[in-house]
């Protein structure tokens, strides 16, 4: 059984649930946080969800997205979540946190104070296919080309960390 620590709105912890049960109906606020890699030569790494995924299956999504465990601060269960899924590591550190809580389907909903944490990576991936379906280097001028003629494509917190990043002038849109 895997576990999501629940929180409240400051992000202090409640409680701990497991992670199926946190998605299902309208979710159960929990931590999250959303990676995005970046290359040498400005380019995003994102990756296609597998489609053993509860939920959004084969959405695109930003280079690595998950939840800490107890007692594991956000940038290390990044940094671990690298590894496990694409086979890399490198240092990663935290813009900002938004909340959101999307329904998916009848299936269940995202419920998540999110973390958006950033790094600079321009090495091999190596996914991993329970996780990852597919994956792309991408120039953030093509990706908010793309996300606009295909919305239905991408997960929600992908979007929102993305335009929050752009917002703060974290990324910019030329190539």
């Amino acid at each position: 059984m895997k576990e999501v620590v629940l929180v409240d709105e400051n992000d202090k912890q409640v409680g701990l649930i497991d992670s199926v049960e946190a998605h299902l109906g309208d979710g159960v606020l929990h931590r999250a946080f959303t990676a995005l890699v970046f290359n040498n030569k400005g380019e995003t790494l994102i990756c296609q969800r597998s489609a053993e995924k509860m939920l959004w299956p084969l959405f695109w999504d930003n280079t690595c997205a998950s939840h800490p465990i107890e007692n594991e601060g956000y940038v290390d269960a990044g940094e671990r979540r690298l590894v496990e899924e694409l086979g890399f590591s490198c240092k990663l550190s935290v813009v900002e946190k938004f909340r959101y809580q999307e329904k998916y389907k009848n299936v269940g909903s995202e419920n998540e104070l999110c973390t958006i944490l950033t790094g600079e990576y321009s090495g091999e991936v190596h996914p991993v296919q329970n996780e990852v379906a597919d994956y792309k280097w991408i120039s953030i001028k093509n990706l908010k080309t793309d996300i606009a003629k295909n919305p239905d494509i991408y997960t929600v917190w992908f979007k929102i960390a993305l335009d929050r990043l752009i917002e703060l002038g974290r990324i910019k849109l030329e190539d």
